[in-house]
């Protein structure tokens, strides 16, 4: 099997809000969870450790995330802030949280901040020995830029190991985003002025058109699209959130990388909970991926950003996905479209490995 990059996963942020242990296996976590009302605020889960074994998933992009005040959904949803003191506090808490996983779990997980640290990672999942259990490789991805109060804590940031920033989520002081489009401010573009210069990836996930389209121009820095799909296969969406052929073809020309999400809701327009999963299969997985593909002429610019657990859960995923394990069904059917063996790798891993290796300090 293909090494598998994850290239993004809430997992700080379900730690925090629903307590959940994710070196548990799966059926562990969906055994403790049961009747409860996180199955109704987040879904059954979609990875543990053991699953992340299992499929071979070598690296995960790890968020920061929080949502901003104006968009709590319930009391129950406890990762909010009014503002960026408070973002930055909680920013700051699920950094802790990652350092407690990797103090307590050294086995389990790794903090990728160099070459050096990814190449020391991934020797250990290149070993042969099949049966031995590898850590999995994180990689610090903020998700909405509240949390930065000024370009000038972007040294405290990728001291803490942060190597991706996405300025959107929803809008921010620094740029339009899902929901709320708009673009980069002045704020915005004095962020990502200083961000290439630590060479930060930025990540246009949930920026909107207009503050992406200015992104591409202006970005010296490297950058990617960590869990976003193709807005052409979702014509009438009445949403910001996906990628025009326009911004493909950016993020393609910058030789970035752009992550599918496995989010039934952005597979196909007008899915709903209520549908079922059985309408939706990894074959519309695949039509993003080959969309991608035939936008750039090769198979170099494409992964998978699953966004698994991140508000969502098994209910809300293609049939024939249980847990993150299932990523491995996709290459037979990436081979059926003509994918060769080379590709099919490329897709689901080594696209996010190459560009760590070409953007990561030494």
């Amino acid at each position: 099997m293909a090494l598998i990059v994850d290239a993004h996963e809430d997992i700080a942020y379900n730690i925090l809000n629903f307590g959940r242990d994710y070196t548990r296996s799966v059926a562990e976590t969906r055994r403790l969870e049961h009747g409860s009302e996180i199955i109704d605020q987040n879904g059954h889960t979609l990875f543990g450790w053991p699953e992340y074994q299992q499929g071979k998933i070598a690296l995960v992009f790890s968020t920061l995330f929080g949502l901003p005040k104006r968009f709590q959904v319930g009391a129950w949803e406890e990762v909010v802030y009014n503002n960026p003191d408070e973002a930055h506090k909680l920013y700051r808490s699920q950094i802790d949280i990652y350092r407690r996983l990797l103090d307590e779990h050294p086995d389990k997980f790794n903090l990728i901040r160099t070459t050096q640290d990814l190449e020391q990672h991934l020797s250990k999942w290149q070993d042969s020995v099949e049966e031995r259990q590898r850590p999995i490789g994180l990689v610090l991805l903020m998700e909405g830029a509240d949390g930065i109060r000024s370009p000038e804590e972007l040294e405290e940031w990728w001291t803490l190991g942060l190597r991706i920033i996405g300025p959107a989520w929803v809008g921010t002081r620094y740029s339009g985003g899902w929901l709320e489009p708009g673009p980069i401010t002045s704020e915005g573009r004095e962020l990502l002025a200083a961000m290439a210069d630590y060479k930060f990836t930025l990540d246009l996930s949930h920026m909107d058109e207009e503050a992406a389209m200015e992104a591409l121009d202006i970005y010296e820095g490297p950058m990617i699209a960590s869990h976003s799909n193709a807005a052409a296969l979702l014509p009438n969406s009445g949403s910001n959130r996906h990628l025009s052929d326009q911004i493909i073809r950016g993020i393609i020309e910058r030789d970035g990388v752009i992550g599918v999400v496995l989010f039934n809701g952005y597979l196909q327009v007008g899915w709903k909970k209520s549908d079922g999963r059985e309408p939706i299969t990894l074959k519309h997985v695949i039509a993003h991926i080959d969309h991608i593909c035939q936008l750039a002429g090769d198979a170099r610019h494409v992964g998978i950003g699953s966004d698994f657990d991140g508000g969502f859960g098994l209910d809300s995923v293609p049939h024939g996905i249980d847990t993150v394990a299932d990523l491995q069904k996709l290459p037979p059917l990436l081979a059926e479209r003509g994918y060769t063996e080379s590709d099919i790798s490329a897709i689901l891993g080594e696209n996010f490995i190459n560009h760590l290796k070409k953007n990561l300090p030494s």
